[in-house]
């Protein structure tokens, strides 16, 4: 998902990356809850006919399931927030405390094929930096025009 803050004059602009997400965390919460119901009532069932091992199985099976998506519903709260200044780019990592500047007038966005998708890829004064991996490939795309156009704006406005 990307998302262009709207900011005041003077301030720099601000595009977000963020993977997309299905679920809030309260849905996320009646989805891993529904699910152990479900694995809990067949297990019941199958107590019911002789297999007193089932809810023992259903009940690890509802804890191991519940991690995996919780894991995976952490994992889609990453995101990257790209701040562009007259004269600086910075790209910080949400969660972490990486954060990236390069100086916009010799900044280069481009697209570069590898592993099979095409990479986003900032690149100046020899250093290069990868964004948008989580996003789908017309994301990323869609990402570096923004970003072209935006670096352009920024440009337009320096030589004023």
């Amino acid at each position: 998902m990307i998302v262009l803050r709207p900011t005041a004059a003077g301030q720099p602009r601000v595009l977000w990356l963020k993977p997309n997400r299905a679920l809030d965390k309260r849905g996320l919460r009646r989805l891993i809850i529904g699910l152990a119901a479900m694995a809990l009532a067949t297990a019941s069932l199958g107590a019911w006919q002789g297999n007193v091992f089932a809810p023992v199985f259903a009940l690890v099976e509802a804890f191991v399931v519940g991690f995996a998506l919780g894991a995976a519903w952490r994992a889609g709260g990453r995101g990257e927030r790209i701040a562009i200044g007259p004269d600086m780019l910075e790209v910080r990592a949400v969660p972490g405390h990486r954060t990236v500047r390069f100086q916009t007038y010799w900044l280069k966005v481009g697209l570069a094929p590898g592993d099979g998708r095409k990479r986003l890829l900032l690149t100046s004064h020899g250093n290069e930096l990868e964004i948008g991996a989580f996003l789908g490939e017309e994301e990323r795309v869609e990402a570096s025009r923004k970003l072209m156009v935006l670096l352009s704006d920024v440009s337009g406005q320096r030589r004023r």
